[in-house]
C-alpha cells in the first residue's frame, strides 16, 4: 500500500505530494512545489522526520508552481527528473514566466522528458498507470493507482474546477474532453489528489463539477 501525503508549497498555494511505501522507507516525491530555501529546509525536514528517501522525481506537467523546487529535489537526492516530452516549452519558459509574476526562479534541472500515456511506473511492489489528459498544458500526467484507488491529477480538474486553460498552449475544449473520456471512466471512488485546494472523488465531481455537466 502506497500512503499519499500533501504539503502545500508558494505564493500559489501548490500540492506538493510525496508517495510513501513504508515497507521500505522510500518514497516518490511528485511536483515539488517549494519555493526558496525555507521551503525547501522545510520539504527535507520533513522527509528526515519521516525517515523516507526520496527515490524518484515526477512531475503532472512544467508550471512554475510545480517545479519551483525540482533543481533542490534532483540535486539534494540525486535523482532525474521525469516529465512528459510535450512539457518542454513549458519548462524552456519557465524562467520568463517566473519574471513575469516577479518571482525569482533556481535554475532548473536537466528533466528527463520519457512519461507517456499507458506507462506503468513500479514503485513499492505497486503498479501508477500514467494517463495522458492534456488542456491545462501539452503534456499533463495523471498518476492512478487502480489497487489504492487515487489519482494524483496536477491540474487537471480540482474540486467543483478545472484547471486553467488561458495560460500558452491550454485549450478548454482538449481538457474537458480529455477529463471525460479518460477520468471519469475510473472507478466513483477514485480520490482525486490535485495540484491546488482538497481532495475529492471522481463520483463527486461527476455530480458537482459546473464545467463537466
Amino acid at each position: 500500500m502506497i500512503k499519499v501525503h500533501a504539503l502545500v508549497f508558494s505564493p500559489f498555494m501548490e500540492n506538493t505530494y510525496v508517495l510513501e511505501d513504508a515497507s521500505s522507507n522510500t518514497c516518490v516525491i511528485i511536483d515539488p512545489g517549494c519555493y526558496g530555501t525555507a521551503e525547501e529546509n522545510r520539504l527535507a525536514a520533513w522527509l528526515e522526520s519521516n525517515k523516507l528517501r526520496p527515490v524518484a522525481l515526477w512531475f503532472t506537467h512544467g508550471h512554475l508552481d510545480h517545479v519551483f523546487g525540482s533543481g533542490f529535489v534532483a540535486h539534494a537526492y540525486g535523482l532525474t527528473p521525469r516529465i512528459h516530452a510535450l512539457e518542454i516549452p513549458i519548462i524552456e519558459s519557465m524562467p520568463a514566466i517566473a519574471t513575469h509574476y516577479g518571482l525569482r526562479a533556481k535554475p532548473l534541472p536537466e528533466f528527463q522528458y520519457d512519461l507517456n500515456e499507458g506507462d506503468e511506473l513500479e514503485f513499492g511492489g505497486n503498479t501508477i498507470q500514467l494517463i495522458h489528459v492534456p488542456g491545462h498544458s501539452p503534456g499533463s500526467i495523471c498518476f492512478y493507482s487502480e489497487k489504492d484507488n487515487w489519482l494524483i491529477a496536477g491540474d487537471t480538474v480540482f474540486m467543483e474546477s478545472i484547471g486553467r486553460t488561458d495560460l500558452p498552449l491550454g485549450n478548454h475544449q482538449q481538457l474537458l474532453s480529455s477529463i471525460k473520456a479518460k477520468l471519469w471512466v475510473l472507478p466513483d471512488a477514485t480520490v482525486i489528489y490535485p495540484g491546488h485546494g482538497p481532495s475529492t472523488s471522481i463520483g463527486y465531481e461527476k455530480v458537482h463539477n459546473p464545467f463537466l455537466n
